[in-house]
């Protein structure tokens, strides 16, 4: 089966095919186009490989860099028969990391205080709430995830960068899987690091992670619960962050298994517990979990190797009857520390714990209708 493509939008990227024929794998080598010339490409694919009825879609290498149409809109799944023995078609557009971002689906940011006060640490605290782009025109209710380091979240303008969750949420909402509200936390700035551990005094003298822990659980979730339309029980809440904000997210996780059921942890900084001695709640019936690990290649030499550490302890808990995980590992070979990285992993990771799909935000919407050729 031939498949020819031709786009008027050329860069230097490599377009590839993907569908129901790789598991809708967005870069996979076996599939990658031949070019022709700067707009023309083309693919042999051997009939065995095919069934006989073919869904696909073509990529730059990710979801993140899909096939759009000539408004920056979705595309439908291409259809084509098998049988056929050759189909052509054309791409008008292509996402680049993610965009372009629409600003009607853009979530609405409330500043829930400016001071919001923080009775187990005795101190206040920036505090903002994400809400879905239709949250004032509906009547839902929602799931919620508590991310820590708001500074570096959405703001335009922090010195490192930041992960530009509100335009991926506008990417989720117009891929219909945008009804999450985000509680940002800020980072306490010269407190950030006491906060943020839990218990080793070797790192931050005087660890207030316990304290900040309880902060989030009985004072932040209960104030959140009742100010915004949110799902309350555990099913609906997840926390999570990126470095230190990652690892008390754990330490939140297994502390508060009845309050939590989703982690989003970026790049944990497991040196703090080099031996993964993460206090944990007993409880008769294991709560069952889930957690979004990711890890950067160029982090480090440890990174990596740590986070394959941490997975293997997971399944160990869960032989002792502590838990029930279940749990994704995305390691990006060429992803450094930073902002950039979080900010391309964050769709896929809040929809495989939000959306219960192992396929990325982008892939088949099962309400799109497809293109026969």
């Amino acid at each position: 089966m031939k498949f020819e493509l031709y786009t008027a939008e050329s860069d230097e990227r490599t377009v590839y095919i993907t569908g129901n024929f790789n598991n809708w794998n967005p870069k996979d080598y076996n599939f990658q186009l031949i070019q022709k010339d700067s707009q023309n490409y083309f693919i042999e694919i051997d009939d065995q490989l095919l069934p006989d009825v073919i869904e696909y879609k073509f990529t730059k290498g990710g979801w993140e860099n899909v096939e759009l149409d000539k408004y920056g809109s979705i595309t439908p799944n291409k259809k084509a028969s098998k049988a056929a023995g050759k189909t052509s078609d054309i791409v008008e557009k292509w996402r680049f990391n993610w965009g372009p971002f629409k600003d009607e689906y853009f979530p609405i940011a409330e500043i829930i205080s400016e001071e919001f006060y923080i009775p187990q640490l005795d101190r206040y605290r920036k505090i903002w709430a994400l809400l879905p782009y239709d949250y004032y025109v509906s009547d839902k209710k929602y799931p919620v995830l508590y991310l820590q380091d708001a500074q570096n979240l959405f703001n335009e303008g922090s010195g490192y960068g930041n992960w530009e969750i509100d335009k991926k949420l506008s990417i989720l909402s117009e891929y219909g899987r945008g009804d999450v509200i985000i509680i940002a936390v800020e980072h306490g700035s010269e407190e950030r690091i006491k906060e943020y551990i839990f218990d080793n005094d070797n790192v931050a003298n005087g660890s207030e992670g316990k304290k900040y822990i309880r902060f989030i659980t009985d004072t932040l979730k209960p104030y959140v619960d009742q100010t915004y339309r949110t799902k309350k029980d555990r099913d609906n809440t997840g926390i999570g962050g990126s470095s230190l904000g990652a690892l008390i997210s754990i330490y939140s996780g297994f502390l508060y298994p009845e309050v939590y059921s989703k982690l989003l942890i970026f790049s944990p900084s497991l040196w703090v517990e080099p031996n993964n001695n993460f206090p944990m709640m007993n409880f008769r019936v294991p709560f069952k979990t889930k957690i979004y690990l990711y890890g950067g290649g160029q982090e480090g030499s440890k990174m990596v190797k740590r986070i394959h550490i941490f997975e293997e302890y997971l399944k160990r808990w869960e032989k002792k009857n502590l838990f029930d995980f279940e749990f994704r590992t995305s390691i990006n070979p060429e992803g450094t520390h930073s902002e950039f990285y979080w900010s391309q992993e964050f769709p896929r990771a809040i929809e495989w714990l939000y959306y219960n799909n192992t396929q990325n935000p982008v892939e088949v919407k099962p309400q799109q209708e497809s293109i026969k050729n």
